[in-house]
């Protein structure tokens, strides 16, 4: 974190008393949905783009470089239409860089006032639209991948996603697909669903965590931001398992992690900042990138990994990832 803080600091001072008209530099603005400090997927999206900034930069005059601006506007869903108005209002950022599905929809409001503004976001799909591109994740591959592992390690044959809210993604694509992993991996292992309400309520996810051990599940999908740290005190707790997402998790509770699935966002993140600069955003188009492509990856040389799981169930899971990962298995829903 250390890293962004000072980059921040130092290009809000290349913005005082700039009007764009009198600037030939590209100017990016990242819009963070949330907190970078709590969530490791905005974490990487902003260092992705810084990362992209400063080699576009290196070796340039200074009337030639890109001038980056991050913006994190909270965990408050119902501000962020808002808040992301509020910044393509200001009229001078080239681009707007963001990550979240629920995006494209506040762009085309936004697009309503502003029409030229850019857009460019991944974990989200648009197509069409010829001021937004889009990257996405390939999120079935990655809850089913998950789900396979929750359903091979539990014992009682039940586990459960704990979600921060209903989203469109989550309850068309990540849970099912969680769901049928899990199923298929054990046939007849029941798959419980809950939502805290929001992306930070630590205590209400350590009440629901409690709540769906007494049911006797014994694997946990958390994906709910801040509100995961509840859901981990109540693992350990009650001594079940947890299977995490969107990063190498192992680190934050190695005792009880059984795996991570992770994407790769900041190299995603540097790419579309790199190819913005060089004028290459195929503007309109949505593109869907997965385990073939290198930008989902089951972690499975993690030093905890090998330690929390037998050998047979991680023989069975590289297996199925090279299933994935050549196209010989197609996750259909």
């Amino acid at each position: 974190m250390k890293k962004i803080f000072i980059t921040l600091i130092t290009i809000a001072a290349l913005f005082t008393g700039c009007e764009k008209k009198t600037l030939k530099n590209p100017m990016i603005a990242v819009f963070i949905p949330g907190i970078i400090a709590d969530s490791p997927t905005y974490e990487k999206l902003a260092n992705g783009v810084i990362n992209g900034v400063t080699n576009f930069n290196d070796g340039k005059d200074d009337d030639k470089k890109a001038l980056l601006s991050i913006m994190e506007v909270g965990t408050n869903q119902a501000e962020w239409a808002q808040k992301l108005t509020a910044l393509a209002a200001e009229r001078k950022y080239d681009v707007i860089i963001s990550s979240n599905p629920s995006l494209p929809d506040l762009a085309f409001q936004v697009l309503e006032q502003f029409p030229d503004q850019k857009f460019i976001f991944l974990d989200a799909s648009c197509e069409g639209n010829p001021n937004i591109m889009t990257k996405c994740y390939d999120q079935a591959q990655q809850g089913y991948v998950t789900g396979y592992i929750a359903g091979l390690m539990s014992k009682n044959h039940k586990v459960a996603l704990i979600s921060a809210q209903d989203y469109p993604v989550m309850n068309n694509i990540i849970f099912p697909s969680y769901k049928k992993g899990a199923q298929d991996a054990v046939a007849g292992t029941s798959v419980d669903y809950r939502v805290v309400g929001n992306w930070y309520d630590a205590t209400k996810g350590a009440e629901i965590t409690d709540a769906v051990c007494k049911t006797g599940v014994d694997v946990v999908l958390p994906i709910c931001g801040g509100a995961s740290q509840g859901v981990i005190s109540s693992a350990r707790n009650n001594k079940i398992k947890i299977a995490w997402f969107d990063s190498n998790g192992f680190n934050k509770a190695p005792e009880v992690i059984i795996s991570s699935t992770q994407n790769l966002q900041e190299k995603l993140a540097e790419e579309v900042t790199t190819e913005w600069l060089e004028g290459k955003t195929k503007w309109g188009s949505a593109q869907t990138v997965g385990m073939k492509e290198g930008y989902i990856q089951f972690v499975n040389e993690d030093p905890f990994y090998l330690r929390n799981v037998p050998e047979n169930i991680r023989k069975q899971m590289d297996e199925l990832v090279e299933k994935i990962t050549s196209g010989e298995l197609e996750i259909k829903l």
